[in-house]
C-alpha cells in the first residue's frame, strides 16, 4: 500500500505541477495507508510560484499523527509550511483526503464518506479559480479577479513578506505536546508582545513599544524588517533586520516561542534567521535554568512565601494589585489556591502566578521580589537562604508532569542544537 501512494503522488506532481491556478470542478485525491505508518508524510503539490528558487507550493498533504491520519491543504515556500489548512482544528481522515474546489465554487477538504473537514465558506460567491498569488497568498477569485477568499486572512504561525496583520489580531503556534500550551503574537494600539497562553490565563514573555507613542492600526513584514503603522499608513517604528539580506517570512516558534525574522541564504541553500525577539536560551518562556518542581500549596496555616532575591521570570502578566506592600502581595497568593508564586516591584505593583515557567536570575538591585509559595516551616538546611542561592528551590507544577517533561525536552533539544550551530563544525538548522 506504501508503494501505491507513493508512485500516486509521483504521477501528481507529473501531471499538475507548474501551474499557478485551478479552476472549479477541480479534484485531486491521495490515498491513505490501510495500516498505521509511524512518520509517514504524503503530499501532491497541485500549483506552484515562478521557478526561481525558494517558490511557493501549494499541495494536498497526508501526515500520520498520534496514530492518526491528519488531511490538510498547506502552502510551502521552498522546504518551509508557511500555512495550514489544519492549524487550529486538524482533519482526521482514513482511507483517502480529497481537496475540491466545487462547481458552487466552496474550497473543501473531505474524506471518503463525503464528510467535510475543512471548507472556504464561499459557496454562490461567484468564484471561478483558486490562485497561487507570487506572495504566497492563496486566493479564491470570480471572473473579475474579485478576491473572495485569501489565506493571508487566516494567519498561522507565520507572516509573509508584504502581508499585513491589523490591530487585535494574533499569530499562534500549534499547542504544546497536544497540551493547553501555546504561544502567540499579538498586535496591540500600544504594542506588539508574544504570550504564554494557558487554558484562560496568558503571559507576555517579550513585547516591543513603538517610539512614537501613536496608536498601531496594523503592522507590515518589508524587506528590512516588520513595519508598525497608525491609521494613516504612517510608519511610526520598525524592527530591523540584523543582515543585508532581504527577508522572505517571520515565524513564530512552534517548540520554542521566540520571534523570527527569516531571508534565504544563497550559499547554504536554506532559510537563515535574521533577527531574533530573546537571544539567551534562559529568556525563553518554557526555559529550564537551574529549576526543581515543587507543588503548589493553599492557605496561611500550611504554606509561606519564600523570597528569592535575584531571581525572575520572564512571563508577565496584568498586575493584580498596584500600590500595595509586599506583605500584602504575599498573602494575596497564600490565599488564592491557585496561585504558585508571586513577583513584587520596588513599585508596589503585585503579579501573582497560576505557573511558573522561565526563571533565571536578574542582579539583585533590579529591585524585583520573586516568591515561591512552599509547605510551611519547611527546612533549609544550613541556614534559611543557603538554599535560595545555590538555586535548589522552584519550580511548581501545575502542568502534568509527563507534558513538562517532554515540553523541558524539547526546549533541552533546541539550546543544544543551538550550541551545536554556533560550533566550527556544524551547520545552522532552519
Amino acid at each position: 500500500m506504501n508503494i501505491y501512494v507513493i508512485v500516486f503522488l509521483i504521477q501528481i506532481l507529473a501531471e499538475g505541477y507548474g501551474i499557478s491556478d485551478v479552476h472549479i470542478g477541480y479534484q485531486l485525491t491521495l490515498a491513505i495507508p490501510s495500516a498505521y505508518t509511524e512518520g509517514f508524510s504524503g503530499r501532491a503539490y497541485l500549483m506552484e510560484t515562478e521557478r526561481s528558487l525558494p517558490n511557493f507550493r501549494t499541495a494536498l498533504s497526508v501526515e500520520a499523527i498520534n496514530e492518526k491520519y491528519w488531511c490538510s491543504l498547506d502552502i510551502f515556500l521552498g522546504d518551509v509550511k508557511v500555512w495550514t489548512s489544519g492549524h487550529l482544528s486538524k482533519f482526521y481522515t482514513t482511507e483517502k483526503c480529497l481537496l475540491e474546489l466545487t462547481r458552487y465554487g466552496d474550497l473543501r477538504l473531505k474524506d471518503q464518506n463525503e464528510r467535510i473537514g475543512w471548507r472556504s465558506g464561499t459557496s454562490g460567491q461567484g468564484v471561478e479559480r483558486l490562485h497561487l498569488l507570487r506572495t504566497g497568498n492563496l486566493v479564491l477569485v470570480d471572473s473579475l479577479n474579485l478576491i473572495k477568499w485569501q489565506s493571508f486572512n487566516f494567519p498561522t504561525d507565520t507572516m509573509m513578506w508584504g502581508q499585513r496583520l491589523s490591530s487585535a489580531t494574533r499569530l499562534t503556534s500549534f499547542p504544546i505536546n497536544s497540551s493547553n500550551l501555546f504561544y502567540s503574537f499579538e498586535i496591540q494600539y500600544d504594542k506588539i508582545a508574544l504570550y504564554l497562553n494557558f487554558g484562560i490565563w496568558k503571559y507576555s514573555y517579550w513585547e516591543f513599544r513603538p517610539s512614537i507613542e501613536k496608536n498601531i492600526t496594523f503592522v507590515q513584514l518589508s524587506s528590512e524588517g516588520l513595519e508598525l503603522f497608525t491609521g494613516k499608513h504612517q510608519k511610526i517604528d520598525q524592527i530591523t533586520s540584523e543582515g543585508p539580506e532581504p527577508l522572505r517570512f517571520l515565524a513564530l516558534g512552534n517548540n520554542t516561542g521566540n520571534l523570527g525574522l527569516y531571508h534565504f541564504s544563497a550559499e547554504k541553500g536554506k532559510f537563515e534567521e535574521s533577527y531574533e525577539a530573546l537571544n539567551t536560551s534562559c529568556d525563553l518562556p518554557l526555559a529550564y535554568c537551574r529549576v526543581t518542581n515543587i507543588e503548589g500549596l493553599c492557605g496561611r496555616s500550611r504554606a509561606e512565601m519564600l523570597e528569592v532575591r535575584g531571581a525572575t521570570t520572564v512571563l508577565k502578566g496584568i498586575p493584580n494589585k498596584a500600590n500595595v506592600a509586599k506583605e500584602v502581595c504575599a498573602n494575596q497568593c497564600l490565599d488564592d489556591c491557585t496561585c504558585v508564586a508571586a513577583q513584587y516591584t520596588n513599585s508596589g505593583e503585585c503579579f501573582l502566578y497560576k505557573f511558573i515557567r522561565g526563571i533565571k536570575q536578574v542582579e539583585s538591585e533590579s529591585g524585583l521580589i520573586f516568591m515561591v509559595k512552599r509547605p510551611k516551616g519547611k527546612d533549609e538546611g544550613h541556614g534559611r537562604h543557603s538554599g535560595l542561592q545555590k538555586w535548589v528551590i522552584i519550580v511548581v507544577g501545575v502542568v502534568d508532569g509527563f507534558i513538562i517533561f517532554l515540553v523541558l525536552g524539547g526546549v533541552g533539544y533546541y539550546i543544544i542544537r543551538k550550541k551545536l550551530k554556533n560550533s566550527p563544525v556544524t551547520g545552522q538548522e532552519t
